[in-house]
């Protein structure tokens, strides 16, 4: 996997259908332990709702769960995980509260409006694209400090830090799409008068990188 989406943090939406509220709530989560300590908090914080009804998808060991929470079968958990899926999104876990206003829904309705509330609130939080990458490590003379400056924008690029004493030291984070791409630009530039050297290996947030 090179990349996938998930979200910077915990997030809500509601919204009302037919007296009865639905409440979205969308958090972070890496671990099956973490997903089942957020359902049990909004458990604990919806105490006198009707339902709470969860999914969850996890990149550690392929895991994915969802409950319909007393619902009739098939009416709000598969739709509800349906949509984290729809939306690409991985590392997080939802829980949409119904408090019920005493007018049913019927199947096709529940089905819908657990689904819109799962869509509102993963709209409601902020996306992040984590892309595989590297760390970099540049160390080239001043006189070279404009080309690099110029060719670095053209490829997905995070700098990290600058440093400037007696070379250009710049700290990178690469996508692995791009890193043989810009390593081999960077040394045809220089003349092969430039170090690089290789980090460590993570996933980041490239969502504010344009290219």
């Amino acid at each position: 996997m090179n990349n996938y989406y998930t979200i910077s943090q915990k997030a809500e939406a509601s919204f009302t259908e037919k007296r009865s509220e639905f409440i979205g709530c969308i958090a972070p989560v890496q671990t099956n332990d973490e997903a089942v300590a957020f359902i049990e908090s909004i458990r604990e914080k919806h105490r006198k709702a009707t339902h709470n009804v969860y999914a969850y998808i996890l990149r550690n060991d392929n895991i994915s769960r969802y409950s319909d929470d007393g619902e009739p079968q098939g009416t709000a958990g598969i739709p509800v995980f349906d949509v984290l899926r729809k939306k690409n999104l991985t590392d997080v876990c939802i829980v949409v509260t119904r408090y019920f206003g005493g007018i049913l829904l019927g199947g096709g309705g529940l089905v819908r409006a657990y689904s819109h509330c799962a869509s509102i609130t993963c709209d409601s939080a902020e996306i992040m694209n984590m892309c595989r990458c590297t760390h970099i490590n540049i160390s080239a003379d001043y006189s070279l400090y404009g080309k690099i400056s110029y060719i670095i924008p053209e490829y997905k690029v995070i700098t990290v830090s600058s440093d400037f004493g007696d070379k250009v030291n710049l700290e990178l984070l690469v996508t692995d799409e791009y890193r043989e791409a810009l390593c081999k630009e960077l040394r045809n530039i220089s003349g092969g008068n430039i170090s690089i050297r290789f980090g460590k290996e993570l996933f980041e947030d490239f969502s504010s990188v344009k290219k």
